[in-house]
């Protein structure tokens, strides 16, 4: 599993943005919510727990960057220990070993009682909704009776990777803060800083990595790398050995199979979009489409609750079926 964005420390998202936002806190102008935007990966959410220790009183860490406190600072470990008594996040719940589509309507409805009351050890009470896109319509209801209400020592941080699906009357109550996709060159000093990778590697995570620190390491490393490995593969070598897509597809079962899943589905659609730009005309356009009925599987299989396997197999039939085509 990854690094909980609570338990990161030293990536530093953006200087320019976090700048911005202490220059408001010192200004006495602090928004009462922030819409922190950009790409997935980035480090939305890491800058929202970053000003969130700042609001609750850490020690500054200029070492870290503006926004930056040490992990042994109190407040950094009870945030990270999910037990300030100042800080309350909504992500989707996981019950039954499984997480949920979305934020629900109770979960929103926390938010009212929370902002009510009083900061117990801060000088702020804080909420970060993580991400604000996993908000049903009903939930979304719910936050806008916060956001048109303005709570006293209250900021709230919406982490959204897709700010044009949220309510008109969300975003325009939030101070939006982007922060911008990272040049190739800077994943991939990343990539190699942070997981000892080879310069080739690093060149192929930052490449295919979308501007993304987050998608970077995780193309580099672990489970990713090997998947992207194999996908890259099918798409451009021989076609899938049945058996093993078979052996591969065995291991969907459970949380841990769906998240292997979604990995394998994400870096062969990235692959086939590669092979789609790549192409001469000819043949682009075959792959592009390919690559639009791909890109349609990973919700369609958790919106219908499909069979994985069976979906696996379709897209490597569909994708055998393209190849032939040249």
């Amino acid at each position: 599993m990854s690094e909980h964005p609570r338990d990161r420390f030293d990536l530093l998202p953006d200087p320019a943005a976090e700048e911005a936002f202490l220059d408001a806190l010192a200004r006495g102008r602090l928004h009462h919510a922030w819409l922190v935007c950009g790409v997935e990966g980035t480090g939305k959410a890491t800058f929202a727990y970053r000003a969130a220790r700042r609001l609750l009183g850490a020690q500054a860490d200029p070492a870290r960057g503006p926004l930056g406190a040490s992990p042994q600072d109190p407040v950094s470990r009870l945030i990270s220990a999910r037990a300030h008594p100042d800080l309350l996040v909504l992500e989707r719940a996981i019950e039954g070993g499984k997480q949920k589509k979305s934020i629900s309507v109770d979960q929103a409805r926390e938010l009212p009682e929370f902002f009510s009351k009083s900061p117990s050890q801060a000088a702020y009470r804080v909420a970060i909704i993580d991400a604000a896109d996993d908000l049903n319509l009903n939930s979304a209801n719910a936050l806008l009776k916060v956001l048109e209400e303005p709570p006293e020592r209250g900021v709230l941080f919406l982490v959204t990777h897709a700010p044009g699906r949220l309510l008109a009357t969300i975003r325009s109550r939030c101070r939006r803060v982007t922060l911008p996709s990272w040049p190739q060159d800077r994943l991939e000093r990343l990539v190699r800083d942070r997981t000892g990778a080879d310069r080739e590697d690093a060149e192929h995570a930052a490449a295919m990595a979308g501007g993304s620190p987050g998608a970077a390491l995780a193309l580099a490393s672990g489970a990713t790398f090997e998947m992207d490995q194999l996908a890259r593969g099918w798409v451009e070598g021989a076609d899938a050995d049945r058996a093993e897509a078979m052996a591969i597809a065995d291991k969907f079962r459970g949380a841990d199979g769906a998240e292997r899943f979604e990995t394998l589905m994400d870096r062969l659609i990235a692959a086939v979009r590669m092979r789609a730009l790549n192409s001469p005309a000819g043949s682009a356009n075959r792959w592009a489409e390919l690559w639009e009925r791909l890109s349609v599987l990973p919700d369609r299989t958790a919106g219908l609750n499909l069979d994985r396997a069976d979906v696996l197999a379709g897209a490597l039939h569909d994708l055998r079926k393209t190849k032939a085509l040249g």
